[in-house]
């Protein structure tokens, strides 16, 4: 097993977000904050459920540094997404945070471990500096679990 770096050079993070837009957004944000960072996108929480467990075509990816997770999703809602991370030993490590436009679910996202709650700002430079704090605050300040070349740790 080799571990990595507590502050790699490359972050992988996971977005579960459904609207092309906003992934779009999302992307570009990141990109000019640190193109080191590569974003993956699933576009409902199936999707997301198979990626985080490295289902079928998702056999071989990068386990997240960091999941973004809307809330409003197709097939599955963000708030059993979040559920389901967290109570699965091998994923409840990944820091989770809600990046939604809803306003409504913040204690139910709270009270199932999200690790932090934030609306997505309407005005792009808004946006901007919200993923600019997302990366200092998450990447590059705090210290994140080590992420091994294995599957995801039980």
């Amino acid at each position: 097993m080799t571990t990595h770096n507590v502050h790699p050079t490359k972050a992988d993070i996971l977005l579960v977000e459904d609207n092309p837009g906003d992934v779009r957004l999302t992307e570009e944000a990141f990109r000019a904050t640190d193109p080191t960072i590569q974003v993956h996108v699933a576009v409902d929480g199936v999707e997301a459920m198979e990626f985080l467990k490295q289902d079928g075509v998702y056999a071989d990816v990068p386990r997240p540094d960091l999941i973004l997770l809307d809330l409003n999703l197709p097939r599955m809602g963000g708030l059993e997404v979040l559920e389901q991370i967290k109570a699965d030993d091998s994923l409840k490590i990944i820091p989770t945070i809600i990046l939604t436009t809803s306003k409504a679910d913040i204690v139910e996202s709270y009270q199932r471990h999200a690790n932090c709650y934030l609306t997505k700002p309407i005005q792009l430079h808004e946006f901007e500096s919200v993923v600019k704090i997302i990366d200092e605050f998450w990447l590059k300040t705090v210290r994140l679990p080590p992420v091994t070349d294995d599957k995801f740790p039980a």
